[in-house]
C-alpha cells in the first residue's frame, strides 16, 4: 500500500467531503480516502498494482474539483 495526500482547491462543504469519499473510495485498489477541508487535502491509501495517483487525481478532478 501506498500513502499520498493530494491538494485540492473548491471544497467547502460536507457535500465535498462525500463527494469525493465515495468517488475514490469506489476505486478499484483504493483501501481508504479521507477528505481534510481545512488544509484542503485528501490523504488516500492504494494499491499502485490496481490503481495509480494519477487516476485517483482524474476521478477528483471529474467530481469538479481543481486538483494542484
Amino acid at each position: 500500500m501506498v500513502k499520498n495526500n493530494v491538494n485540492l482547491k473548491g471544497m467547502t462543504c460536507g457535500h465535498c467531503i462525500s463527494a469525493i469519499e465515495g468517488s475514490v473510495g469506489k476505486l478499484p485498489g483504493v483501501n481508504s480516502v479521507k477528505v481534510n477541508l481545512d488544509s484542503g487535502t485528501v490523504a488516500v491509501e492504494f494499491n499502485p498494482d490496481e490503481v495509480t495517483l494519477d487516476s485517483i487525481k482524474e476521478t477528483i478532478d471529474d467530481q469538479g474539483y481543481d486538483v494542484q
